[in-house]
């Protein structure tokens, strides 16, 4: 069952975080009083949702508490390979799972690219991402792509990808010409309630492009 909820723009300046941490009701809540509106979850990368990943009830309680929802795919561990066969399996369970969550067409999806084994050439991790970019979109997300340390291209070769959303990680990373980040992250350093996290800012790019995400009805 579909997730209940609106489909909105990211307003520009809008705080919020990503967690490799289940959140529950009251934790959400406690995120809404200090001022964050947005949340982002992680979907796996096998096809359905591995324990601590997100899952439609906890999908609910983040929107019950009045935080907007996106999610983003587990990557692989440091040193991994990117090619296009894996970014069409890997984007396909990523669209599969979203869609078992019930989160609805158009939403942002992202794809997390960090972490590439230093050998891998750029065409491959290309055709891994652009091959990712097409499954999701055929399950009728908005792909998004989160770029962090070691994702081996440059700013050009990024902007020149099917994407047109995109996620500053915390690492130094390349300059996107033309458009820029929609979302840019921040480090903390101490757990936030309870949980640890990163903080994110959503901004709207040197295009006029803002990250998609779902808030409650």
């Amino acid at each position: 069952m579909a997730l209940s909820g609106n489909i909105q723009a990211a307003p520009n300046g809008a705080l919020g975080f990503d967690a490799d941490t289940a959140i529950s009701s009251n934790v959400a809540q406690q995120f809404v009083s200090q001022g964050y509106a947005f949340c982002v979850r992680y979907l796996s990368r096998t096809q359905g949702q591995a324990p601590g990943d997100l899952s439609a009830a906890e999908a609910n309680a983040i929107l019950g508490a009045g935080l907007a929802l996106m999610a983003v795919q587990h990557v692989r561990a440091p040193g991994w390979s990117p090619t296009a066969a894996l970014g069409q399996q890997d984007g396909a369970n990523a669209g599969f799972n979203a869609g078992e969550i019930g989160i609805p067409a158009g939403v942002n999806i992202w794809c997390d690219l960090e972490g590439v084994n230093a050998a891998s050439v750029a065409p491959d991790v290309i055709g891994y991402c652009n091959a990712w970019f097409d499954a999701v979109a055929a399950a009728g997300f908005v792909p998004g792509l989160y770029v962090g340390a070691n994702c081996i291209l440059d700013g050009q070769q990024i902007y020149d990808l099917k994407y047109q959303h995109y996620w500053k990680s915390l690492s130094r990373v390349p300059v996107l010409p033309a458009r820029g980040y929609q979302l840019v992250q921040t480090g903390v350093t101490d757990p936030v309630n309870g949980i640890g996290i990163d903080q994110d800012v959503a901004q709207t790019d040197s295009a006029g492009g803002q990250a998609i995400w779902l808030t409650a009805s």
